[in-house]
């Protein structure tokens, strides 16, 4: 829930959100992280999820990512949500689509707020919502010749 403050350098001006996109290249922490600073802002959380080579406990050969058309606008209600229950300063989320290979960044997500509880909170909620909430699916091929999609992120 949203901190109640008197010190009005904590109260927000600007709309927090201040990067979504889902993109075919490469992902870049610094431009997240940037896309973050505030002077009011004394914590930054950051989640960078990357390619594995394995899942449940089989090697991971090759792994896509595809979206629905309305993936980015979906991203942008759930981060709208996430700056409605928090103090948030600003939020940034970005996700890949396309073909990735292991060790690819797949989605970073950060926000700032005014105090770190609240930063890890708040980003903790942007990512697990993104995931159940977004229309992002990954297509995993395995090295035993199998197949598996997996619903949002």
């Amino acid at each position: 829930m949203a901190a109640v403050n008197d010190h009005p350098g904590e109260l927000g001006g600007d709309d927090p959100v201040r990067l979504i996109a889902i993109r075919e290249s490469a992902l870049s922490v610094d431009e997240v992280f940037a896309a973050l600073g505030d002077d009011a802002a004394g914590g930054v959380a950051l989640f960078v999820g990357t390619v594995r080579n394995h899942d449940g406990g089989t090697d991971v050969d090759a792994l896509g990512y595809s979206c629905h058309p309305s993936a980015e606008s979906e991203m942008r209600r759930v981060a709208e949500k996430v700056v409605a229950e928090y103090p948030v300063r600003a939020l940034a989320a970005v996700h890949r689509v396309g073909d990735l290979r292991v060790g690819d960044l797949a989605v970073v997500v950060g926000v700032s707020c005014p105090h770190r509880g609240e930063a890890f909170e708040a980003c903790r909620k942007l990512i697990d919502d993104l995931k159940h909430e977004v229309p992002i699916w990954k297509h995993q091929k395995f090295s035993d010749g199998t197949e598996e999609w997996v619903g949002a992120c």
